[in-house]
């Protein structure tokens, strides 16, 4: 969320900000909330001058009193009965203004980095750069579903029995890579010097309000019925809602955090639940890593943060590449963000499995996460990145690493988790 006074400073800038995510419908939000702003400046000076001519009256009024004059007291009280009515009204009005303002301002789109490209979605995406050579065997890849066959790893037949379209269970060995490949990543970033955290795996609103847009909330979120929590889409939204409303320690920064967690989300619009594979569903495995920071410091964390996704694939064997995601391609909260993408041999392309984002101060003035240093308060930087988020990162995998046969080599990075195996054989 954007701050008010710079709104109100620079509404221009505001306005050319919204002309380049393409939300031009948005535009006259800015006007309405300057007018509101107004309105509501008005009426809180108004009722403050009432206030302090009420305490200073009624320090008259005991003078007078004392003095034994009456006449000239009751007339006093006369006059603050008279006035308590209008400050009535304007106390009533007073938080009425705040909560338009606040509604229409988490509307509107927090200011992108001048580094950002302009484009209207993804396919507007500009690629950063490749790490790894993307290698295309003597063989056809198969689909993942199928290599998964063959090692007798996937069941969405029951699945879709007990929970319907979008779910799957995952069976021996390939449960066990699953498994493998999170604790691998949890273990990657803890050696980064990053706290690892199991977070909860349900928040309540005023939470995910904090963290994300209306509009993604809609597409994303599941709401437990009769209660006000929902269930997380990823980790990130309960890693910085661990820090509402708290004043953190400034010798304490950065924060930075890895959390693991399952995630669930309705996957609403056009891309739909895949039917046969594991590549978009309704419930999903993730390691994440959150870092708290100053301002000053954000866009350096943001870089060290998906260099981590790259090494970690890398040590996979997996090619990648970074795209930096246009200016319409971003959430409303979003500062500047990239995307990790995962060398698909079967599809001779690059598919997304990761993400990484800062959001500047929008989520901590939303929660009002904040810091105390020498020159005052003030609101801290947060980001988040995707270090693997599965079956996405088993889908790279598993086509990276399969064998004409149906076997899947085993990194040596991962074999200790393994086992200490090489091999799974095709069964």
């Amino acid at each position: 969320m954007i701050d008010i006074k710079f709104l109100r400073e620079n509404p221009d800038v505001v306005k050319e900000n919204i002309k380049k995510k393409f939300q031009d419908d948005k535009l006259p939000l800015v006007d309405e909330v300057i007018a509101l702003d107004v309105e509501s400046r008005k009426t809180k000076q108004e009722a403050d001058e009432l206030r302090a001519n009420k305490n200073k009256i009624s320090k008259e009024i005991g003078t007078l009193m004392a003095q034994g004059k009456k006449e000239e007291a009751e007339a006093k009280k006369a006059e603050v009965a008279a006035q308590a009515k209008r400050l009535a009204e304007l106390e009533a009005k007073e938080p009425e203004y705040q909560e338009k303002i606040t509604s229409i301002m988490m509307k509107i789109p927090q200011i992108i980095d001048a580094s950002v490209p302009i484009g209207k979605d993804d396919s507007e995406n500009v690629e950063i750069k490749k790490y790894g050579e993307p290698k295309v065997p003597d063989f056809e890849v198969p689909y993942h579903a199928d290599i998964l066959d063959k090692i007798s790893g996937l069941d969405k037949d029951s699945a879709g029995r007990t929970s319907g379209n979008g779910f799957y269970y995952l069976m021996g060995d390939a449960a066990r890579i699953h498994s493998a490949m999170i604790s691998y990543a949890r273990d990657f970033m803890i050696n980064k010097g990053f706290t690892y955290c199991i977070p909860p795996f349900m928040i309540r609103s005023s939470v995910v309000n904090g963290v994300m847009s209306f509009a993604e909330m809609e597409a994303m979120m599941y709401k437990i019925e009769g209660e006000d929590l929902y269930l997380i889409g990823t980790s990130e939204h309960s890693m910085i809602g661990k820090f509402k409303g708290q004043i953190v320690n400034e010798a304490a920064l950065p924060v930075t955090l890895t959390s693991y967690s399952p995630c669930f989300r309705k996957e609403v619009g056009s891309h739909g639940i895949e039917e046969r594979g594991v590549y978009r569903v309704h419930q999903f495995e993730k390691q994440e890593m959150v870092v708290l920071c100053k301002p000053e410091e954000s866009m350096d964390w943001y870089d060290k943060m998906w260099s981590y996704t790259v090494e970690f694939f890398r040590s996979l064997d997996i090619p990648v590449r970074t795209l930096e995601c246009c200016s319409g391609d971003l959430a409303d909260l979003k500062v500047k963000s990239c995307d990790v993408e995962a060398w698909s041999p079967r599809q001779k392309k690059y598919f997304e499995v990761g993400s990484c984002s800062t959001l500047g101060d929008a989520q901590a003035r939303r929660l009002g996460i904040r810091t105390k240093g020498e020159n005052g308060t003030y609101y801290l930087h947060t980001l988040n990145n995707t270090v693997l988020a599965t079956p996405r990162g088993l889908i790279a995998f598993l086509e990276n690493n399969v064998n004409e046969d149906g076997s899947i080599n085993i990194p040596e990075a991962l074999r200790p988790y393994m086992g200490g195996i090489a091999k799974i054989e095709s069964k």
